[in-house]
């Protein structure tokens, strides 16, 4: 049965000749049939054979007969050959006359092809199946195999340059089947020889037959050195690469050959054709193992360049059908897809069926560490990877990936080339695309963000619109995620996607209305851009999605009818940003009277505009916040012509009206103070002049709040042209005026192409204020007093600011001048604020920005803590008191060159004591009122770089008067550079949290940066950059400020005659200059590769100051010079925080310096210890202390102890020479060598040396048996150095025995005991023997230390402190576990006779017996000692017996 089960399996190439010889057959079935060969040749021993055992010959196209079954014609046939008198010749003559028989191809052919069963033979039923050919019958007598395979040998030359028969039969191919499958082959070496000799002479179709039929051919005992030969072949033949590695798959190799073999394929790899790449491929992937993986896959995704895959194919057509019709290029094209798509099959297959692989593929992405070497192939296979079910794999391809990006190696470019080349591929991997891309979107790393944003757009553009729809809903899901950035990066990608490709985004337009149903959680910077996108699909230019507008219309006018100010506010920014849409300027001019928009859309615009105006005319926050929003969309969009000079014309006639007076004689009316004209700047054209209405119409407010409960404002009485303004019609709230003139700036500035003449009175007009020496007398007035007089510096404030908005990019000197003096009234009337604010507690101010929540929510509390960094008060607290209310008095201008230019802080920090004096007893803080001060643009940071301004001022007779100068004084330096540095905090600084927190916060972040957020990172970065140089020299006269100062002084900081302020002033600039810079480059857009050039820009700023003329210099050399630069500055560093500052700037800038990090870490090094070494002293002669100075010193030692080499010997040098310096010292005193070191801040310098000596040990690399003794006594002696200085520290606590300094010791010794049982336990069990010594002098210090620890438990328990008992039961754990890992050490060692447990006595601090512990009953004692007899027993252990331990060692090592 297995026979003929075997005989009954045949190949396609055999049943495909039968179907032919059937229909053959059916075909001429009506021709007469030939005669039969035995009457052709009566005598031929081969029919007479033949016949006699069964199987008749026929000639023609009739198959051959055979009447028995297949064995017993098999069997038959052997026994006439062997019983044949002339036997053995008489095998030479059968094979002779079957030569001759098969000359005629015709009956060659019969006996290729398998018999009929005779239709006149009597057979059983199993007989009548499939039967063989005559031929494979034939090879199945094993007398007949060898000389019938040697007549099929020679037979078939004759057939191999034939084409395929007109029956369609391959006569090659049929020869070669008979060979496969044969139960026995007599002569396998010798058909193994003459089937390559066959293959080095016939063609290639007949050469890929023969190979790829070898595996079935030939036994196993031949596969090896088959192999050997078709390895061979493949290194000569490319072109038989497919078959030779299909037949290679298929035999039984050994593992040696077939790691030749796959070398010989790999090395071929980049000359194979592209349709055989999948083959190749596969071969290589299936035949790796586990040891190899790694290095086979990394050599693979090195040769495998998928990127030439598609182009190549299109050359290849078109060179050879050079006359074929354009359709050949494109089905090439396609076939090179599909053989990528092919390539990734195979490689998904291995990645799935073999964990090795997967691993593999990773570790060899993981490896490349130049972007340049990313292939699209790495790409794919991650995608590939996290298709896979299997969760290592997609796990390991998110993290692979996210790290690539974070690194910068995997970069967009990359990405777009494997979308533009394997669109088609990719398709495939679009869920894995889409998952990849929304979990880097929710990444908390910034980052990896914008790739996630990538993948998004690529998959949308690549992709089908079923793509689409799920990309857009992935986005709408992460918009409506309540979640801050991951909202924010999501609208702006729909934004990006509306812009490029509007008409595909317009059919899921109804996904992104969705997004309207969770603006209860937008913020309104969030809200703008919701609604920029929903306008531009509604109303843009392209019209595609026209039926959501009426849809906008119905949401804009529920929003704007809502008396809740949050939905009103929301109606407000939505219907702004409409009018953006709809009112935009338009390419082609359709309408008439100038403007580009039909009539019908001019007309809707103007009526939205009424609309708003009329719904927010009743809520004075509600118009102040349309003026804010119609100004925010003149600066962002260009409006249509008709609609900018409606709006303009409509603001400028209602500014005037409103809050614009002409100046007279005197000024009437009745107010809560008297009425004053302050801060002209214009005296000289006082006749004539205007001035800004404001305490009239804060009065008018006044007496409106308390005339009526209604909401501001009263039903509009007087019909004019339609306004923006006038939101109440018979007055105007104060609170709109600030918003009012930016708008009305914004107008002028559009209309006039940025000309602000018509309105630059407005800079250097007077207000209508009050006298503000009232402000002295501020604790006698009553509390509305108090409050209104706030409110007038609030608003008065608020106009300057703004004032310096809309003129600080004028050009003119005059105007310049009048800026600088606009900053001098803002930083003395801050300090009048401060005052006021001081007696007035409970007041709310009026509300300044208009998109966040109500004042209320922003309120500071009474109890406000000081700010960490540096803010407005601070300027306004050191104006000078004699500053006047007039602008010749409001100057705060420093003698000398130097002082012109600095002036700044970090927060209180020179300053912080008397300062934090001060706000504590009046528990203000100007920056906990950041919110209600209005926001200054970006633009006016250049004021810093205006100089000494001066102008000479006429008399009538236009001669020489007098010279005028103005400059920025160090207050307001101070003021801009808190500005500053706050914008760079919001904007470059580490990433805003990405999850929102479970309690939301009071404050908002964002409030007061609404402008700023209108620009990107880049953008803010780019300003700064620009900056730089002006920063530079701020710095560098700060810099020369302190160096004169010391110089002049003989070094000393305190001396008689220094004006204490003006050093507050110049320590706080000098530090935020460099918190400047420090933010700055600390941006984590500067990793990128995309901003290197400007990483590049901003190094070369700070190298050119120190090398000027240098060009083309390296990112490495630029970074060397700008920290040479920097550097330079150490020597005048005038406070502790400043040094900090100048510290964390240099690190930042090390990291860009590539290859001199050791360089670099010495020198930075060297500059802590400089700073620590140094005694800090205010000007006013003080030693600096607080909770800031701790703070800044503790961060500067850890610094300096993680940048040093040798962190045991720098906790040495502290702690066994500084300490004892200290102790030595009076009490108020410092230690000598370390200056930094006193009474006050020894905790510090505690917590720092315990917590990087733990961290120190934890480094230290965990032993290893195998390790030789070099290796282990180097262990071994750091162990010893980490033991002395553990000791040293734990003794210090006798002679310090604060609260503090306990807590610190029982933690840190804990992490230490665990330490030293975890790595350097196992060091002593190996280095025991060797060492016996040191192991002994270790283990006795460690005792004293641990004995020591033991104490503090006792101590802590009789002082019955939670705080410190609660680290004692895992201490107490620790100790126990050393006592018996000491022993388990030397039973290992064969010692354990020289260990033995004692009771312990449980003491205090000082070493006296706990009184307590006396009085017990002995069993009590002896319960107690057992549980706490920790390692102390084991010390006197080792103490009394190491001479035992000696002598049991040197026994052992005997």
């Amino acid at each position: 049965m297995m026979r003929k089960k075997k005989r009954s399996s045949i190949t396609a190439d055999d049943e495909s000749a039968l179907d032919v010889t059937k229909s053959k057959k059916s075909k001429s079935g009506g021709r007469p049939a030939k005669s039969l060969v035995q009457d052709s040749y009566p005598d031929s021993v081969f029919v007479q054979f033949l016949k006699e055992s069964g199987v008749t010959l026929t000639a023609g196209s009739t198959a051959n007969e055979i009447a028995v079954d297949q064995v017993i014609f098999q069997k038959r046939l052997q026994q006439h050959l062997r019983k044949h008198p002339r036997f053995p010749n008489i095998i030479e003559e059968f094979i002779s006359a079957l030569e001759t028989h098969i000359e005629d191809p015709e009956r060659f052919r019969n006996c290729l092809l398998p018999c009929v069963p005779s239709s006149t033979s009597q057979q059983d039923t199993n007989s009548g199946s499939y039967q063989e050919s005559l031929v494979r019958l034939l090879l199945g007598i094993e007398m007949l195999q060898t000389k019938v395979i040697n007549t099929l040998f020679e037979k078939l030359p004759e057939f191999i340059f034939e084409s395929v028969r007109e029956d369609g039969l391959n006569v090659p191919r049929l020869i070669i089947n008979q060979l496969k499958w044969l139960d026995r082959i007599v002569d396998g070496k010798d058909l193994s020889s003459k089937l390559m000799q066959m293959v080095s002479v016939a063609p290639v179709e007949i050469q890929r037959d023969i190979i790829t039929s070898l595996p079935e051919i030939l036994e196993d005992s031949q596969h090896g050195d088959m192999a050997k030969e078709l390895n061979g072949l493949l290194q000569q033949n490319t072109q038989l690469s497919v078959p030779i590695l299909d037949a290679l798959s298929s035999l039984n190799l050994s593992s040696a050959l077939l790691s030749e073999v796959r070398e010989v394929v790999m090395g071929t790899l980049s000359a194979v054709q592209l349709e055989d790449l999948p083959v190749v491929v596969k071969f290589i992937l299936h035949s790796i193992s586990a040891s190899d993986a790694n290095e086979v896959v990394c050599d693979l995704r090195k040769k495998l360049e998928l990127e030439q895959c598609v182009l190549p194919a299109v050359l290849q057509a078109s060179q050879s059908r050079m006359k074929s019709k354009a359709m050949s290029g494109v089905s090439s094209c396609n076939n090179g897809q599909d053989s990528v798509a092919l390539v990734l099959e195979v490689i998904k297959s291995a990645i799935r069926f073999k964990k090795t692989t997967s691993e593999a593929w990773l570790k060899a992405i993981e490896n490349v560490d130049e972007s340049d070497d990313h292939k699209v192939v790495d790409l794919l296979v991650l995608f590939i990877l996290h298709s896979t079910n299997a969760n290592h794999s997609r796990r390991g391809a998110e993290r692979v990936l996210k790290v690539k990006v974070r690194k910068g190696l995997i970069q967009e470019n990359l990405l777009q080339k494997t979308f533009k080349g394997h669109a088609q591929v990719m398709r495939g991997y679009f869920p894995s695309i889409l998952a990849l891309a929304q979990g880097l979107l929710r990444s908390p790393d910034c980052c990896v963000v914008p790739f996630g944003g990538h993948m998004y757009k690529q998959a949308f553009t690549a992709f089908d619109s079923y793509c689409q729809q799920e990309v857009v809903g992935s986005l709408v899901t992460h918009a409506c995620s309540g979640v801050s950035g991951e909202v924010d990066v999501a609208l702006e990608l729909l934004c990006e996607l509306v812009s490029q490709k509007p008409a595909e985004m317009s059919q899921f337009t109804v996904f992104v209305k969705g997004i309207l149903d969770y603006m209860d959680n937008l913020s309104s910077q969030q809200i703008r851009r919701l609604f920029h996108l929903l306008s531009r699909l509604a109303f843009g230019q392209e019209q595609h999605g026209g039926h959501i507008q009426d849809d906008m219309h119905i949401v804009i006018r529920k929003q704007l009818s809502s008396t809740v100010p949050k939905y009103k506010r929301i109606g407000i920014i939505g219907a702004v940003m409409m009018v953006g849409s709809m009112g935009s300027c338009r390419n082609k001019p359709d309408g008439s009277q100038g403007g580009t928009l039909p009539k019908d859309t001019n007309r809707q615009v103007m009526a939205l505009l009424e609309l708003v105006r009329s719904c927010s005319e009743t809520s004075p926050e509600a118009a102040a916040l349309y003026y804010d929003e119609l100004a925010n969309l003149l600066q962002t969009c260009k409006l249509d012509p008709l609609v900018q000079a409606w709006i303009g014309k409509s603001v400028l006639e209602d500014f005037q009206e409103d809050f614009v007076v002409d100046l007279g004689p005197d000024l009437s009316g009745s107010f809560m103070f008297p009425a004053s004209v302050m801060y002209n700047l214009d005296e000289d054209e006082s006749q004539g002049g205007i001035a800004i209405n404001l305490l009239p119409l804060m009065a008018q407010d006044q007496q409106h709040k308390t005339d009526t409960t209604q909401a501001a404002g009263v039903k509009k009485e007087r019909a004019r042209f339609p306004k923006l303004g006038s939101a109440g019609g018979l007055r105007m709230s104060p609170l709109c005026l600030s918003s009012f003139f930016r708008l009305l700036r914004l107008c002028e500035e559009v209309q006039h192409q940025g000309d602000l003449e018509e309105i630059d009175a407005l800079l250097g007009c007077p207000l209508i204020l009050t006298d503000m020496e009232v402000v002295e007398k501020v604790e006698s007035l009553s509390k509305a007093e108090r409050e209104f007089l706030c409110s007038l510096l609030f608003y008065t404030i608020n106009w300057f600011r703004e004032t310096v908005n809309a003129f600080c990019k004028q050009n003119d000197p005059e105007m310049k001048m009048k800026v600088v003096t606009r900053i001098q009234n803002i930083t003395y009337l801050q300090s009048l604020l401060h005052t006021c604010l001081a007696a007035t507690p409970g007041y709310t101010p009026p509300q300044a920005n208009f998109d966040g929540e109500s004042a209320e929510g922003m309120m500071p509390s009474s109890s406000s803590a000081l700010p960490k960094k540096g803010k407005k008060e601070s300027s306004g607290r050191k104006r000078k008191a004699s500053a006047s209310k007039n602008s010749s008095g409001d100057k705060s201008q420093l003698e000398g060159p130097a002082e012109a230019e600095d002036s700044q802080q970090d927060h209180p920090e020179k300053e912080n004591e008397k300062e934090k004096e001060k706000d504590a007893k009046s528990g203000v803080s100007l920056s906990s009122y950041r919110p209600f001060f209005r926001e200054l643009d970006v633009e006016a940071l250049c004021v810093l770089q205006c100089g000494l301004l001066s102008r000479t001022l006429l008399d009538t007779e236009l001669h020489s008067k007098l010279r005028e100068e103005v400059q920025l004084g160090p207050a307001e330096l101070l003021f801009l550079l808190e500005d500053m540095w706050r914008k760079l905090d919001f904007s470059l600084a580490s990433a805003p949290a990405k999850k929102a927190p479970f309690f939301k916060s009071k404050t908002d972040r964002a409030v007061g940066f609404a402008h700023l957020q209108q620009k990107n990172a880049k953008e803010i970065a780019t300003c700064c950059i620009e900056l730089l140089p002006t920063l530079c020299t701020h710095l560098e006269n700060c810099h020369n400020h302190f160096q004169t100062l010391l110089s002049e002084h003989q070094g000393v900081v305190d001396a008689p005659g220094v004006d204490v302020k003006e050093q507050h002033l110049m320590c706080s600039a000098y530090q935020l200059l460099l918190q400047v810079l420090h933010t700055t480059f600390s941006w984590a857009g500067f990793s990128g590769p995309e901003h290197r050039a400007l990483l590049k820009n901003a190094l070369g700023v700070l190298a050119d100051r120190l090398k000027e003329d240098e060009t083309d210099l390296t990112l490495d050399q630029l970074s060397r010079h700008a920290f040479e630069y920097l550097q330079n500055f150490r020597n005048t560093v005038p406070s502790l925080n400043t040094a900090l500052c100048l510290t964390q700037l240099l690190i930042v800038l090390s990291q860009y310096g590539g290859s001199n990090h050791r360089t670099y870490r010495e020198q930075i090094t060297s500059l802590t210890r400089h700073f620590l070494c140094q005694e800090w002293v205010t000007a006013s002669g003080e030693k600096e202390r607080g909770n800031k100075y701790n703070e800044a010193l503790q961060t500067l030692l850890g610094i300096y102890m993680e940048h040093t080499d040798d962190v045991l010997k720098a906790v040495e040098e502290i702690a066994g020479e500084g300490v004892p310096e200290l102790l030595n010292a009076a009490k108020d005193a410092n230690s000598r060598s370390w200056p930094t070191l006193n009474r006050q801040t020894f905790l510090v310098y505690y917590k720092s040396m315990m917590a990087e000596l733990e961290r120190a040990v934890r480094k230290i690399p965990p032993s290893k048996q195998t390790d030789n003794q070099e290796v282990q006594s180097e262990k071994l002696l750091t162990w010893n150095l980490a033991v002395r200085d553990f000791h040293i520290l734990i003794n210090l606590v006798k002679m310090f025995d604060s609260r503090p300094v306990l807590t610190v010791c029982l933690k840190y010794g804990r992490l230490f005991l665990e330490s030293f049982l975890k790595l350097g336990m196992p060091l002593l069990d190996y280095s025991f023997k060797k060492h016996k010594e040191d192991v002994q002098s270790l283990l006795k210090t460690f005792q004293l230390s641990t004995r020591q620890l033991h104490h503090m438990c006792g101590h802590s328990k009789i002082r019955q402190d939670t705080g410190l008992t609660n680290h004692v039961p895992a201490l107490k754990k620790n100790l126990e576990q050393f006592v018996y890992r000491v022993k388990a050490m030397l039973t290992l060692n064969h010692c354990q006779e020289a260990f033995w447990l004692g009771n312990l006595k449980n003491r205090d601090l000082k070493g006296e017996e706990i009184l307590s512990q006396r009085s017990q009953a002995v069993d009590e004692e002896e319960e107690e000692s057992s549980q706490l007899q920790s390692e102390e027993e084991e010390s006197d252990s080792d103490e009394r017996n190491n001479g035992q331990e000696e002598a049991e060692e040197s026994e052992e090592s005997d």
